[in-house]
């Protein structure tokens, strides 16, 4: 798409949401752009759903438009100047109150929340919230852990000590070893308070041992239990708890600070307290969490065997489809440490992987067998990158707006996680899918990745050329 048409395409957004004056925040990921509305009510998500470019929209706590991988970086920064925003910043200079303007936007929001706002979905896009933004990293940094894995693996570790190869794989692992102290920082600004401040909770949550760090090199003692202090216990999980536990102590804090003393003593007083307590009783919970999960995770993987892999497979897309998928970003996370037990092997993401898999065969199946051009050119367009690992474009443009080929998709996408389950495929990292996973799956199982993916395509190709088409809705929804 030309930058003319990049430009045009943002122009006609930025028109159907209201205006510059109607949105308050802006923020890019992979394939969406998130918009933050203050009336809900001048938005035209009608005409959004039917733009040239837009594959979709979803309306939750923030308005979703999605456009695809790449696309959304251009148009996103292309809208943010026209709106007078920078990403991520919220737009107050629009003349009215900004007292007012929170107000009349929270109730504008009511009759939407009260479909999405259940307690458990209000938390897991608070969650999604704070991994969006390390989206761009975990990918780059996944993506370099299994090229140097894969070199690792075909040459024998001789690049050992080559200065390029020591460079990159520092990159690679860098931000996995450093991760807690960036979860720290987007959980308290998420929940506003100072990311800073939440950054240096997540230091307690670092499973590494420095010389200048005594917590981490000596020998304490823990209150109550009289047991010696591991570093790390917890990890993602704790520091996550950590940055939201500094935010609301920040802001109580500050409520009853004096002015003239706040600068001063609200940041000290809320990192001794919030660290006193992290130690004591939040680090113990976030490990007890994190042994839960892994508890869970080995029912459905070894107890559950293939069936779990289905299960997982199956039902994975129906996150992805309110975009909570994010939420389990902290899970690979802690299946990818190297001291955990999995011993750093993911063994749920080659799983959910074939997820898209299942998508991508009913997509080959709709444009084979649908006779509606306008729809058959919008399948193929979106098929390729659903190849490379991003459904979404195939999802919301295709699969999801029929309604049944969406189901068929899942329930043939389950095979291929029957079949990871059963030949044990596990990552060394995380952040890509579909075909680029072959660059993080564990090496020597390229071709039962391979073997999976494609029973996955003929699993979702089969259930939809059978159960899936309906033409006449294709037709409605697509007219030519």
């Amino acid at each position: 798409m030309s930058k003319s048409t990049d430009e045009e395409l943002a122009k006609q957004i930025l028109k159907l949401v209201g205006g510059k004056n109607n949105v308050s925040e802006i923020v890019s990921c992979m394939t969406r752009l998130r918009l933050t509305i203050k009336d809900d009510s001048k938005v035209n998500v009608d005409a959004l759903k039917k733009l040239d470019g837009v594959l979709g929209v979803v309306q939750s706590e923030t308005l979703q438009v999605v456009l695809g991988p790449g696309k959304v970086t251009k148009v996103a920064q292309i809208f943010a100047k026209l709106a007078h925003l920078d990403l991520g910043q919220e737009n107050t200079d629009d003349g009215t109150d900004l007292e007012e303007v929170k107000k009349q936007a929270k109730e504008n929001k009511a009759a939407q929340k009260a479909k999405h706002d259940k307690p458990l979905q209000r938390g897991l896009h608070h969650i999604a919230n704070v991994f969006i933004p390390l989206l761009p990293g975990i990918i780059a940094a996944g993506l370099i852990n299994g090229i140097t894995n894969v070199i690792d693996y075909e040459s024998g570790n001789v690049f050992a000590n080559d200065w390029w190869y020591v460079t990159i794989k520092t990159i690679g692992w860098g931000l996995f070893t450093f991760l807690p102290i960036f979860v720290g920082m987007y959980a308290a600004k998420e929940f506003k308070g100072s990311p800073i401040l939440g950054g240096i909770g997540g230091i307690l949550c670092l499973n590494v041992k420095m010389p200048d760090f005594p917590l981490s090199s000596l020998a304490v003692s823990m209150p109550f239990t009289n047991k010696p202090y591991v570093a790390g216990v917890g990890g993602l999980l704790t520091a996550l708890f950590m940055g939201i536990f500094i935010a609301w102590t920040e802001r109580t804090i500050r409520k009853w600070m004096p002015d003239i003393l706040d600068t001063f003593f609200t940041p000290i007083l809320t990192l001794i307290f919030c660290g006193l307590v992290s130690v004591v009783f939040l680090q113990p919970l976030g490990s007890w969490l994190t042994n839960l999960i892994y508890v869970v995770m080995d029912f459905m993987y070894t107890k559950l065997s293939w069936i779990g892999g289905y299960v997982l497979s199956s039902t994975f897309l129906g996150l992805v489809s309110v975009g909570l998928h994010q939420a389990l970003t902290p899970i690979h996370v802690m299946l990818n440490d190297p001291t955990g037990p999995t011993h750093g092997i993911n063994y749920l993401l080659p799983i959910l992987m074939m997820a898209g898999g299942g998508q991508v065969g009913a997509g080959l199946a709709l444009y084979l067998k649908s006779k509606n051009k306008r729809f058959r050119k919008m399948v193929m367009s979106s098929i390729p990158v659903a190849i490379l690992g991003v459904g979404e474009p195939l999802m919301y443009a295709v699969t999801l707006p029929l309604g049944r080929p969406f189901i068929t998709a899942c329930l043939g996408a389950g095979f291929g996680g029957a079949v990871a389950s059963l030949f044990h495929l596990g990552t060394v990292s995380q952040g890509v899918s579909g075909i680029f996973g072959l660059l993080i799956i564990q090496p020597g199982q390229q071709i039962e990745f391979l073997i999976a993916m494609l029973i996955a395509y003929i699993g979702g190709f089969i259930f939809t050329w059978f159960f899936g088409l309906n033409e006449s809705r294709i037709n409605g929804i697509f007219p030519e």
